[in-house]
């Protein structure tokens, strides 16, 4: 089983956040939210291990409150 690398692990994560926030620019925010699913989806599949995924997923779920809303 592997698990899911939370170190530091990015050589420069300045220059991946700054390149990260480039690529959104010109983006309305319905665009912005569509680009960030359709990258979360490539390097999912990247990664492609469901095990790694599923630690990914609960590190980043956890702290959230359930927001859910209901229409009658």
């Amino acid at each position: 089983m592997a698990d899911l690398v939370t170190e530091p692990n990015l050589p420069d994560p300045d220059g991946f956040y700054e390149r990260l926030i480039a690529s959104h620019q010109g983006l309305d925010d319905a665009a912005s939210r569509r680009m960030n699913a359709r990258l979360v989806l490539l390097l999912a599949n990247h990664i492609g291990d469901p095990e790694v995924l599923g630690q990914a997923l609960a590190i980043a779920r956890d702290g959230f409150a359930e927001t859910a809303t209901r229409t009658p």
